[in-house]
């Protein structure tokens, strides 16, 4: 009987011992995640925290790559509001970005003059769907319910919080969530 007790009281403390593992293995907010931004160095989207955050996967070579610009500017207006732009370069879609990191990078510059925070290549549906994706995925669908991203400059809100607030279309263009912006950053 001691010997029972005593497995079932040590079972009990190994459980205890790895709750908080098991409570932190499901994230909550994008501030659980870590990145490798463009020039490969790990960041912490921890250090965004407080900020209201603009999560966008990109491309270079898309219909939709003008909208860098208005990106831009809608950075260059509420960054000092507490507003910051994560780009998450995307070669899924056509093959719309096939350059290395250090290609994206010298484009965004040069041709739009990006100052926001850009990151690493990565794959945003499928089998090798990078873990924040797959977060904001689940946590916004489309307008259709589907998970899936359907294409390059596809965006996801996230507030002060950690916490996607907003899935926007890849053909909205930036000028026209300002409003989602500005209600966000005066939050």
């Amino acid at each position: 009987m001691n010997k029972f007790l005593g497995i079932i009281l040590g079972t009990l403390l190994v459980s205890l011992s790895f709750s908080p593992l098991l409570a932190d293995s499901v994230p909550n907010t994008v501030y659980t995640f870590k990145m490798k931004d463009i020039d490969g160095k790990t960041v912490s989207l921890a250090k965004y925290k407080g900020k209201v955050l603009l999560i966008v996967n990109v491309a270079s070579k898309c219909g939709h790559t003008p909208q860098y610009a208005g990106l831009e500017k809608l950075y260059e207006k509420y960054k000092d509001k507490g507003f910051v732009i994560l780009g998450f370069p995307c070669n899924q879609f056509r093959e719309q970005e096939p350059g290395t990191d250090a290609d994206i990078k010298t484009f965004c510059t040069t041709r739009y003059n990006v100052t926001f925070p850009l990151f690493d290549k990565i794959e945003v549906n499928g089998d090798n769907s990078n873990p924040l994706y797959q977060f904001l995925k689940t946590d916004l669908p489309d307008p259709d319910g589907k998970l899936d991203i359907g294409w390059n400059f596809t965006k996801f809100l996230i507030d002060r919080q950690g916490h996607p607030i907003k899935r926007i279309m890849t053909k909205v263009e930036p000028e026209d969530f300002d409003a989602d912006i500005q209600a966000a950053v005066s939050k």
